[in-house]
C-alpha cells in the first residue's frame, strides 16, 4: 500500500511545538531564553542582551554602509559587527509589508550588541533547552528586527574573501541570528572567510497571505519573511566589498528551518544572483504552502483576532502580543504549521523543488544532508519511554501516522535490518519517512539538471550527551560546522574528539564558500551526487564517502511514493 509523505512528529509525538511545511520539510527548532523576561513598551517578551563573548583588544573597525558608518570592535583578532540595520521598521503601518531600505545616519554608528529578535512565541521544551540548548537566542525582541552581523578577518586591506550567510533554524516561526554557536569568529580564524548571520519576520509576521483578502496592497504579504532574506542579501551585494568580502562569492547555508529558507530562496526571481553556491542541512523544501492553505490560514488568524475581512487595516492596530496569541490560535486548528512561505505566483512563483528543480539556480553547487537520527531531538522528552519500547508499543506509536501501510512499513524495516530493537526501528522509520527520503528528493531533482554539482553528507557522530541516547539528532551537527563544539558543549560534550571532526567538516564548507566543491585533503575525496553513484560522505570520527548507504530503505520510500 502507497504511504504518503509525512512529519515525523505524527509519529513521535514530540514534547515541543514542530514545524512542517507538507510533508516535504521537517523543520523544527528549539530555543531557550537564557535571561529574564522584561516589559517592553510594545507589551510583548524582551530579554536584556549580555555580553559578547570573547576578548575584546586592538583598534575599533569603521567601516561605510550604504546607510553610515558602522563601528565594529576586534574580539579574538576577529572585527565583529552586530545589530547593522539592513532594512527599515517592520512595525505599525510597515507590518506585512516588503521591507524598506534602512534609514541613514549621520556620524558613526555603534556595532557593538546583538539586535532585537524578531517578535515569536517559544515552544521549546524545557529538556530541550537544557540539553541541547541549540537554539539559545540572547536579546531583546521586537517587529523592528531587520538586523544582520559581520565577522572578518580583515578590512580595507584589497581582499575578496568568501562570504558565508547564514540562516537560523527554528523552522519559520523561531530562532534569531544571536546564537551562541552561530559566532563566525571560529569561522574565520579557520578559513580567512566573511560571516554574515541575520534576523527576518517569523511565522504570521513573516508569511500571512493577505492577497485575496486585501486587495493589492497587501499582494507581497505571503513571504515578506523571504523577501527580508533577500534584502539582506543586497545589503551584502552593495556592502560586503568594505568588509573584506566577496560580493560575487555568496553561499548561503542553513539547519532545519534555515535549510527550508534555503530551499525556497532557490525558486525566488528576486534572489537569483545573490548567492554563488547553497547548503541545506536538515531542511529539504521540496513544497510550499498553496494559496488556498494559506488564504484559509488568514481566514483563521483574521476570525481568532475578531477582525472582518472587510477591516484588514486593523491588523496593523493590534498589539504584537494579541497577534502572537491568534497566531497560536490559528495554528493550533491546523497541521502542519500554518505560517510558512507561500507559492503566491510572484515572490514565490512555483514549489522550490516540486516537481522538479528550479531553472532559475540551476548553475548554483549544492551540499545537501540530513542527520543519521533526526527523530531523537523531537522525542527528546520521552527517550526514557522510546527506550523501553517493546513491538507492540512500536506499533503503536507508528499506527496514527501509517494507519493502514504500519505493517508494510514495519515488514519492510524489519527484513531490512533484522537485528534492530524497537527503538531503533522507530528512531529510523521516523528519521528516514520525512527529512531523509526528502532530501534524497532535493538532491536527485538538483542533479537531474546536470548543471551545478549536488553533494550529499550524513551526519552520524553520536553526542555522549544523556548517555549517548540521543545519538546523531537534529542539529547536531551545527556546533561542528561553526567551529564551535566547546561552546556548544551541552549537545556535544566538548573535547577532543568533537574538535577535530570540527576541523574537518567546518574546512570542507570553507572549501565549498572559496570553490563550489567541499573537498579537503582531511577528509576522504567528496564526489559529486548522482543518481547513478549516490556518493555520499559520512560524517563521523572516521568519515567515509559511501555509494547509496541505506539503500534498500532508500529504495522502499521512493517505491511507496510512486504508488
Amino acid at each position: 500500500m502507497a504511504i504518503k509523505k509525512s512529519s515525523s512528529s505524527d509519529i513521535t509525538k514530540p514534547g515541543r511545538r514542530n514545524f512542517l511545511t507538507k510533508a516535504s520539510l521537517l523543520v523544527a527548532g528549539a530555543q531557550a531564553s537564557l535571561v529574564l523576561p522584561l516589559t517592553s513598551r510594545a507589551g510583548y517578551p524582551e530579554a536584556s542582551t549580555p555580553a559578547y563573548s570573547g576578548t575584546r583588544a586592538g583598534p575599533e573597525a569603521i567601516v561605510e554602509t550604504t546607510s553610515g558608518k558602522v563601528r565594529g570592535m576586534t574580539v579574538d583578532g576577529i572585527a565583529t559587527f552586530l545589530g547593522i540595520p539592513y532594512a527599515g521598521d517592520t512595525s505599525g503601518r510597515n507590518r506585512f509589508m516588503p521591507p524598506s531600505k534602512p534609514a541613514s545616519w549621520g556620524g558613526v554608528r555603534d556595532a557593538f550588541t546583538y539586535g532585537p529578535r524578531c517578535a515569536q512565541r517559544d515552544t521549546t521544551s524545557d529538556t530541550a533547552a537544557e540539553v541541547t540548548d541549540w537554539y539559545n537566542q540572547p536579546g531583546r525582541e521586537g517587529e523592528d528586527c531587520l538586523v544582520l552581523n559581520v565577522w572578518t578577518p580583515g578590512i580595507k586591506d584589497g581582499r575578496k574573501r568568501p562570504v558565508m550567510f547564514w540562516l537560523h533554524g527554528g523552522g519559520f516561526h523561531q530562532g534569531s541570528a544571536a546564537q551562541t554557536y552561530y559566532d563566525g569568529k571560529a569561522l574565520c580564524h579557520r578559513g580567512d572567510v566573511v560571516v554574515v548571520t541575520s534576523n527576518h519576520r517569523l511565522a504570521s509576521l513573516g508569511y500571512l497571505y493577505l492577497a485575496e483578502l486585501g486587495g493589492s496592497d497587501y499582494a507581497q504579504s505571503s513571504n515578506v519573511g523571504m523577501l527580508d532574506i533577500v534584502t539582506a542579501l543586497e545589503w551584502v551585494r552593495d556592502n560586503i566589498e568594505n568588509f573584506g568580502g566577496d560580493p560575487g562569492n555568496v553561499m548561503i547555508f542553513g539547519v532545519s528551518g534555515g535549510g527550508s529558507k534555503v530551499s525556497n530562496l532557490h525558486a525566488m526571481p528576486a534572489a537569483k544572483g545573490l548567492f554563488h553556491r547553497a547548503v541545506i542541512e536538515s531542511g529539504p523544501g521540496l513544497r510550499s504552502l498553496s494559496r488556498d492553505q494559506a488564504s484559509a490560514s488568514a481566514e483563521k488568524l483574521l476570525a481568532a483576532l475578531g477582525i472582518d475581512k472587510t477591516h484588514i487595516d486593523d491588523l496593523h492596530k493590534v498589539p504584537i502580543a494579541r497577534l502572537l496569541d491568534a497566531q497560536t490560535a490559528a495554528e493550533s486548528q491546523s497541521s502542519p504549521a500554518v505560517f510558512s512561505p507561500v507559492v503566491d505566483g510572484t515572490t514565490l512563483p512555483r514549489n522550490p523543488f516540486d516537481p522538479d528543480a528550479p531553472e532559475i539556480s540551476a548553475d548554483v553547487p549544492l551540499i545537501i544532508g540530513t542527520n543519521k537520527t533526526e527523530a531523537t531531538y523531537f522525542i527528546i522528552n520521552e527517550l526514557d519511554a522510546v527506550y523501553s519500547l517493546d513491538e507492540g508499543g512500536l506499533e503503536t506509536r507508528l499506527r496514527p501516522a501509517m494507519k493502514d501501510s504500519t505493517a508494510d512499513v514495519l515488514s519492510a524495516y524489519r527484513r531490512l535490518y533484522p537485528k534492530a530493537s524497537p527503538t531503533d526501528l522507530l528512531i529510523q522509520i521516523t528519521t528516514d519517512r520525512g527529512m531523509w527520503i526528502n532530501s534524497i528528493t532535493l538532491a536527485e531533482r538538483k542533479a537531474a539538471l546536470r548543471r551545478g554539482p549536488v553533494y550529499m553528507y550524513m551526519w552520524a557522530w553520536h553526542t555522549p550527551v544523556m548517555g549517548g541516547r540521543l545519538r546523531s539528532p537534529h542539529g547536531g551537527e551545527m556546533p561542528f560546522v561553526f567551529d564551535t563544539t566547546d561552546v556548544a558543549y551541552p549537545g556535544t560534550g566538548g573535547g577532543p574528539e568533537a574538535r577535530a571532526l570540527a576541523a574537518k567538516m567546518s574546512s570542507a564548507w570553507i572549501a565549498f564558500a572559496r570553490s563550489g566543491n567541499p573537498s579537503v585533503k582531511e577528509l576522504p575525496h567528496w564526489e559529486a551526487y548522482t543518481a547513478d553513484n549516490r556518493a555520499t560522505m559520512i560524517f563521523n570520527n572516521a568519515s567515509q564517502v559511501v555509494n547509496d548507504p541505506e539503500g534498500g530503505a532508500r529504495s522502499f520510500w521512493q517505491q511507496q511514493m510512486k504508488t
